[in-house]
């Protein structure tokens, strides 16, 4: 993942929703802790105590803080620590360069146009997370990485709002093909990222480490730590040995956390978006849909639809009954539902859609299928519902082995739960490792396919309850 600058360009569509910050403790709570330490504190910090019981009140009677505490360094600090929950928000020179940067005109109207953004995106951030066990105020990490922009693409080819390689998206269960990719999908690329942040934490035992892995990799950050000889070291210990970019990028998302979070004290406000984008609802689609469709039925632009779906490629759904494809809608009148079944449902819907490079559409039909660059055998069968053993054999092919520009015969796409796939309970399963803080319903959600049931009956398993080092079955669809 690459280091974004503020250039991005926002989405053009989103939602306005209520943002959950930090809740501000009372003045009588801080008074008991003005008399508790007045004693014995030196007067420096009795000053900064006073600055944030001051801050406190322009919260509660709209009262202007004196601006001589207000973005006093002392005062930043504390701030942070009261901000800070499992992450370490330190505060430092570098942390405090990039306060200073954000905290000018120029990025002021940038972090306001991501507080905008971030009433969209922020609770599938949070909703995730809460899932999954990863702290929440990593959701700011995803500001850093694309200025919230999920068509954001790097100068290597990080891709989305969380800025994912192909080989590391493929790795964390991102389907990339001719319709779709969900690096650019909130919801599954969110899953991922959570998936990633969680191993690489498994593996550091320090949440600034896995952050600053994220950035320049497991393999940079591992050789960092031995560099620095020492034995669990935090980032700041193995910062000197790290890329510049890195060393850069976790005291920017501290930051970037710190202005979000007290974005009302530097004057930063959400820029208003699009009413008819206030609420959305959600459908799974089991056929070929046409954005085209479904804006008819609900009367809307299909430009509404591609940005609350930025992950289709073609202003098509490629749903399945073995592979329902997400859908985020506006919020659907009662009036539209018949019309909007009509949509999802129109035979037509699913007509077969061939690409430059005769990629086949829905289950069922024959095609010519021209390999690029990335593709595996076994990826182009997950696209068609074939198995590898199946192109194989049609295509005379004796390894696995194919190249770019190669033309594969697709006889007849087959579905998942014909005769030439082998069930799940018969074998066809991939294996997994259970890790601390993994639940059923966290595993399910990063193996396409999977569910909490499926797993507890491939593994014979009664209750929901599993422990780290344990070795899963997940059926393969």
């Amino acid at each position: 993942m690459k280091l974004y600058g503020i250039s991005a360009v926002a989405v053009g569509s989103i939602l306005c929703m209520q943002p959950a910050f930090s809740k501000t403790p009372s003045l009588d709570s801080l008074r008991d802790i003005l008399v508790e330490n007045s004693i014995n504190d030196s007067l420096s910090a009795r000053l900064d105590l006073i600055a944030d019981s001051m801050h406190l009140a322009h919260f509660e009677n709209g009262i202007d803080a004196p601006s001589i505490f207000e973005f006093a360094p002392s005062t930043m600090e504390g701030r942070l620590a009261y901000l800070q929950k499992t992450i370490p928000l330190t505060y430092n020179a570098q942390v405090q360069s990039y306060i200073d940067m954000y905290s000018t005109d120029r990025y002021k109207r940038y972090l306001s146009r991501m507080l905008g953004l971030g009433q969209y995106y922020f609770p599938i951030y949070e909703q995730v997370f809460a899932e999954t066990g990863v702290p929440d105020e990593i959701k700011y990490l995803s500001i850093v990485e694309s200025a919230l922009n999920p068509h954001a693409v790097s100068r290597v080819g990080a891709t989305g709002l969380w800025q994912f390689m192909f080989a590391t998206a493929r790795l964390y269960n991102l389907a990339m093909d001719s319709y779709i990719d969900e690096r650019k999908d909130p919801v599954a690329a969110s899953y991922a990222a959570a998936a990633y942040l969680s191993d690489a934490y498994d593996e550091f035992g320090d949440w600034l480490l896995a952050i600053a892995s994220y950035n320049c990799g497991k393999g940079n950050v591992l050789r960092a730590i031995q560099r620095s000889g020492l034995k669990d070291p935090d980032f700041w210990a193995i910062s000197p040995y790290l890329p510049r970019e890195t060393r850069n990028y976790v005291p920017a998302f501290i930051a970037m956390t710190y202005m979000l979070g007290y974005h009302n004290e530097h004057n930063i406000t959400p820029i208003e978006t699009d009413e008819i984008l206030s609420k959305t609802e959600t459908v799974w689609v089991q056929k070929f849909v046409r954005f085209s469709g479904v804006a008819d039925a609900l009367n809307i632009d299909e430009d509404i639809l591609e940005s609350l779906n930025p992950a289709y490629k073609r202003k098509v759904v490629n749903g399945s009954p073995e592979s329902p494809k997400r859908l985020v809608l506006p919020e659907v009148s009662p009036a539209a539902y018949s019309a909007l079944y009509a949509a999802l449902n129109d035979p037509q819907g699913g007509a077969m859609i061939l690409n430059a490079s005769n990629n086949a559409g829905p289950k069922g039909h024959s095609a010519i299928h021209r390999v690029r660059k990335g593709e595996t055998l076994g990826g182009i069968a997950k696209l068609y519902g074939v198995t590898v053993q199946d192109l194989r054999a049609w295509n005379n092919i004796k390894t696995n082995v194919i190249v770019p520009g190669q033309s594969l015969n697709i006889q007849s796409a087959v579905s998942p739960s014909s005769e030439k796939r082998t069930s799940p309970s018969a074998g066809s399963y991939i294996t997994y490792r259970v890790k601390k803080g993994d639940t059923l319903s966290a595993i399910a959600q990063r193996h396409r396919g999977a569910s909490v049931s499926t797993i507890k009956h491939i593994n014979g398993l009664k209750g929901n309850n599993i422990k780290p080092g344990m070795t899963l079955k997940i059926g393969v669809n």
